[in-house]
């Protein structure tokens, strides 16, 4: 995982929002390959956003075995990612798969790392690949000294990002969960 590169991923909850984006940029190695990817997904019914950061092959393979713990654990996302984390640091083939998940729900959120690391962030702020750090700082930034809501925090953060980050761009796409009243 020490090539992790090639995006920005970041997630927010504000006031019953959450909202997830990432930017369009595809690398490989010094070459841009595409520049309107989508990274963040929604899953288990528009319940759970997903987004990733590393190998899309690998991330494919996390997302699909990811819905299946969902369907077991249909409202328990804490136990399905634990029992997702266990899977994939148990099984020598998925050892092997390089990437992150930033995931969300109406009330969790979490960074699943590529050795099977569950982290619940303090603030909920979720924030992975190379302009993560930076996303983060502005986006936290944001909610403390600003109004904005959660999609316009995202887009704002993630632009930011792409100016520092030269694995990130400033073609963002966003997905939103609103908060059942």
């Amino acid at each position: 995982m020490s090539n992790m590169h090639g995006t920005t991923i970041l997630g927010v909850r504000r006031d019953n929002i959450v909202a997830m984006g990432s930017d369009g940029q595809v690398s490989f190695q010094e070459t841009i390959m595409k520049e309107t990817a989508k990274k963040v997904q929604t899953l288990h019914e528009g319940k759970v956003l997903v987004g990733f950061a590393g190998a899309v092959a690998d991330a494919l393979t996390l997302f699909s075995m990811f819905e299946e713990k969902l369907d077991n654990y249909p409202k328990n996302l804490p136990k399905a990612m634990m029992e997702l984390a266990k899977s994939w640091r148990k099984d020598k083939f998925l050892r092997k798969l390089e990437a992150l998940l930033g995931v969300m729900d109406r009330e969790n959120s979490f960074i699943l790392s590529g050795g099977g690391e569950v982290i619940q962030p303090d603030d909920g702020v979720v924030a992975i690949g190379s302009g993560g750090a930076y996303a983060i700082s502005a986006a936290r930034a944001l909610l403390k000294h600003s109004s904005l809501d959660a999609p316009s925090i995202v887009e704002e953060s993630i632009l930011q990002a792409s100016k520092v980050c030269i694995y990130t761009n400033d073609k963002i796409t966003i997905e939103v969960l609103k908060n059942e009243e």
